[in-house]
């Protein structure tokens, strides 16, 4: 193996260096992964633009990602050299109320790889085993690193409950909403509308499972909502957009009593009509990352081939290209989803 690895680092917003850097080692309880493939996601977009409140510089990122295991430290039990896995990228505490009451994608003092603490991006990462999720043997790198974001709509989905049988709308088709709506009819939710301002977003959308598409600037919400579903509108309405628009949107058309689940961070301050939300009794909701049985079932419903990941997979570049895949990203937003870094292309 190797004595030194590159490493990248975000040391200021828009620029990117590698360092060369000796390779970790698996301590006690430790895993040491070599990395294959990193996904970059909307709020590694922030970091880039300097945008994202909980970051500071420098920072290594990587939090979306797939790799081999290359050695296992001492007492390490349950894990092969060689076998695919994922890295869970949540540090949490273990002692907080949230912690110790099975919600510790909520701790008090939680870091995410990638963000407050050292992310993935480099050729090996040495992490503890409780971090580690096994991958399918038959399932690729490329859609390895997509299970984390994948585990971000299953979660999302459940915070509805049980959506078997439910009619829901899901607001804006990027590529975590169109994985909501994949995990939602992997589900078993009985219908699902989708909504977007992107024609291109919305034709992804049908193809990976929406029931039915409007696309807002040309049809009123609440006049979606009720073709789609009649007078009883949806009874669930998942937010992925994000924005006082969307939010308004749901608000002023919910079926009263009905709920509504936030998934996408607000990139400010929200401005909302708490009235009509309370004249309404709805349910406002929200969803925060995920937990390891979300993991698991994503990778479940992958493997039972009920949600498809290939059609969001935009665009691969290089390790040594972090930098264009950001500028490729900021150029072409509209019809963008996945952007993935090849670490190591040696194998599919």
């Amino acid at each position: 193996m190797e004595k030194t690895m590159l490493q990248q680092v975000m040391t200021a917003p828009g620029e990117i260096r590698f360092d060369r850097v000796p390779v970790p080692q698996a301590g006690p309880g430790q895993v040491l992964v070599r990395i294959k493939r990193i996904g970059i996601c909307g709020s590694d977009i922030h970091v880039y633009h300097g945008k994202h409140p909980y970051t500071s510089y420098p920072v290594t990122q990587g939090h979306e990602v797939s790799g081999r295991i290359a050695a296992l430290g001492e007492g390490v039990e349950g894990l092969t050299v060689g076998q695919r896995v994922t890295i869970e990228p949540q540090v949490f505490c273990g002692k907080c109320y949230p912690c110790t009451h099975g919600k510790y994608n909520l701790c008090e003092s939680l870091k995410v790889m990638g963000f407050q603490t050292t992310g993935t991006a480099s050729e090996y990462f040495a992490v503890d085993q409780s971090k580690i999720t096994p991958l399918p043997e038959g399932m690729s790198y490329d859609e390895g690193a997509m299970i984390e974001p994948l585990a971000v709509t299953v979660h999302a989905a459940r915070r509805a409950g049980d959506v078997r049988g439910l009619r829901v709308c899901v607001l804006g088709c990027g590529p975590i909403g169109i994985l909501l709506i994949q995990s939602l009819k992997a589900l078993g939710a009985e219908k699902v509308l989708a909504t977007d301002v992107s024609d291109y977003r919305l034709g992804l959308a049908k193809q990976c499972g929406a029931d039915e598409v409007v696309n807002t600037r040309d049809v009123d919400f609440g006049k979606a909502l009720l073709d789609a579903f009649g007078p009883d509108k949806a009874d669930v309405i998942y937010d992925c957009a994000g924005n006082d628009i969307t939010m308004d949107q749901a608000i002023q058309n919910a079926r009263k009593g009905s709920m509504i689940v936030l998934v996408a961070v607000f990139a400010g301050q929200a401005h909302c009509d708490l009235a009509k939300l309370n004249d309404s009794e709805l349910d406002l909701n929200t969803s925060m990352m995920y937990r390891h049985e979300d993991y698991v079932d994503a990778i479940r419903l992958v493997g039972e081939g009920k949600i498809q990941l290939k059609p969001l997979m935009s665009r691969h570049f290089a390790f040594q290209d972090y930098l264009a895949a950001y500028q490729y990203i900021d150029g072409n937003r509209e019809n963008t989803m996945k952007v993935l870094v090849d670490v190591d292309p040696s194998e599919e």
